[in-house]
């Protein structure tokens, strides 16, 4: 009792101070001196208003030592059917909030005298108190499930939308269907399940946690703190699960319909088996934590219709409540599958093997012909482009390579033979860089050049002699080059002869070769009995080829020297 009328000491002090200056007279004395004897005053009216005015002190005194509510949980507004009351069973005591006062007179202060009424003082202090404070925002709840725990045997499935009514059944499938109906034929008040369905389409289920025998949930009521509820169902046994296994891998459609999201009637109607799948009227055993004794409260009823929401997305659900996750389920079905399928082939025993009978094997028969082979392309194709790349081969010999091996393989195919099979090394190099035109100057045959001497142990100068012999005459002309040789009397004593009579000076004769008096002309007689024609400085002896081979030596001396040339 003390602290009720502490409480009205303070509620008049407050109001004093805030009384405007202006309403106490000039040198009348402070209000705080004025107010005790009209404060101890019993007012006009009796016991009746010292009751009302002790009734407006215990009622400000409650709520002024209540916490404010968390900042993630909103007052919600009662659904539709609850507007005019609250359960007793949920409700209990609430709070009569004051109408607020209008805008205009929300800061006014009540001009009464030091020995007004408390009870009015307190109401207006109350009332101002109200219409100062902001409104608050609503806010959606935080989910208290914890997805991150999920496993095999854990699976925690997000807060379902809302959704308009639905004009049949709550659920989309028949197992949905099912469910709702063991729900509905097991309640003891169908105005508790009007209203947990509203909740369910109004979206006040929290994310729904599935585990063996247990559905959990958080479910918004009335209040701002959700309810914990809980649904549970009977597990099956390992003897209920072997012969719902062995029902399910006798037909393989049965597999196939669950791992689609279906759930055949076949595999669900087993109770003559004595392995009830779905659940009958009374196998719900709701739980929930507001103090409604209802056989399902509005909460439950809510979750149980969220489940069947869930039941017609996956019926994997519907085997977890009963005791089996999915991936036990299907490393049990395929392992039962396939040790029936052995049992199978092992009843039916081993088939005849294919083959075929002696005789008829050793027959002689005759063959068709082959078919005609594919005509040869016209002409090799190009190779594609190899673009640059960093730390690869460099582009133009790796292409001219490519080009090459088209080349020999379209050679092959249309003659049979390879022309350049036989070729050393060194051979096949300088044939690869005489296909290539320029003489190593270029930048791009300067790369090929390098690497195709480096590759046969010889220097790049050498390389370019050898690619103007190949030029001059092919195998035979590289041979003429590297090969001095001493041919048979005959054609080449008579080389001199013919010189001479055209006007040419005596050449000097060594081996296979015939060369100029001055040392700038040079003949060399090959194996094929062709005359090839070099040239160097004076001096030198750096000789390198000209010109056309020829049979004729006068001719293939044509264009290096005229026939009076000292």
């Amino acid at each position: 009792m003390w602290r009720v009328r502490r409480c009205g000491r303070l509620v008049g002090r407050r109001r004093r101070r805030r009384r405007p200056k202006a309403s106490r007279p000039r040198g009348a004395a402070p209000a705080r001196w004025s107010s005790r004897p009209a404060a101890r005053q019993r007012p006009a009216g009796g016991p009746g208003t010292a009751d009302a005015r002790a009734r407006a002190v215990r009622d400000f005194a409650a709520g002024a030592f209540r916490l404010p509510p968390e900042a993630d949980q909103a007052e919600e507004p009662l659904p539709a059917g609850e507007q005019a009351g609250t359960s007793s069973a949920e409700g209990g005591a609430t709070a009569h909030a004051e109408p607020a006062p209008s805008p205009g007179t929300a800061h006014a202060e009540p001009a009464s005298s030091p020995g007004a009424d408390t009870g009015q003082s307190v109401s207006a202090v109350r009332g101002r108190t109200v219409s100062s404070a902001p409104p608050a925002k609503a806010r959606a709840p935080r989910s208290m499930a914890a997805p991150d725990r999920d496993g095999d045997l854990r699976r925690t499935f997000p807060a379902l939308p809302p959704r308009e009514a639905a004009a049949e059944g709550f659920a989309a499938t028949w197992w949905g269907n099912a469910w709702v109906t063991a729900l509905e034929e097991g309640a003891l008040d169908a105005a508790r399940l009007e209203r947990g369905r509203g909740y369910a389409e109004h979206g006040h289920v929290d994310a729904i946690t599935v585990t063996p025998g247990l559905v959990l949930a958080y479910v918004r009521g009335s209040r701002s703190r959700p309810y914990r509820v809980q649904v549970r169902l009977r597990t099956l046994g390992d003897s209920d699960w072997d012969r719902f296994l062995d029902a399910a891998v006798e037909r393989p459609g049965h597999i196939a319909a669950l791992l689609d999201g279906e759930l055949p009637h076949s595999l669900a109607d087993l109770a003559d088996r004595g392995v009830p799948l779905l659940p009958g009227p009374g196998d719900l055993a709701p739980r929930c934590s507001c103090p409604d004794s209802g056989h399902p409260c509005k909460h439950a009823a809510a979750l149980c219709y969220q489940t069947a929401r869930l039941l017609d997305a996956d019926p994997f659900v519907l085997l977890l409540l009963r005791g089996r996750g999915e991936r036990a389920l299907l490393d049990a079905l395929s392992r039962r599958n396939a040790a029936r399928e052995a049992r199978a082939a092992q009843d039916r025993g081993p088939g005849p093997l294919p083959g075929v009978r002696a005789g008829a094997a050793l027959t002689p028969r005759a063959l068709p012909p082959l078919p005609a082979p594919l005509p040869a392309p016209p002409h090799p194709e190009q190779p594609p482009a190899y673009p640059a790349a960093p730390g690869g081969p460099y582009p133009f010999p790796l292409d001219h390579l490519a080009t090459d091996a088209a080349a020999r393989a379209h050679a092959l195919l249309t003659t049979g033979r390879d022309p350049v099979g036989g070729l050393t090394l060194w051979q096949d190099a300088v044939r690869l860089a005489a296909a290539r035109p320029g003489s190593g100057l270029t930048a791009g045959t300067r790369a090929l050049y390098a690497s195709l001497a480096s590759a046969a142990g010889r220097d790049t100068a050498e390389l370019a002699r050898a690619v103007a012999a190949w030029r001059q005459g092919g195998l035979a002309g590289l041979d003429v080059l590297e090969e001095p040789w001493d041919p048979p009397a005959g054609r080449f004593d008579r080389a001199r002869p013919m010189m001479l009579a055209a006007d040419l000076p005596a050449f000097r004769p060594w081996r296979n070769r015939l060369t100029h008096p001055r040392g700038h002309v040079q003949l060399r007689l090959g194996r094929t009995g062709l005359w090839y024609a070099y040239e160097s400085e004076l001096g030198r002896e750096d000789w390198w080829p000209r010109g056309t081979p020829d049979l004729d030596p006068v001719g293939a001396l044509t264009g290096l020297g005229g026939p009076g040339d000292p």
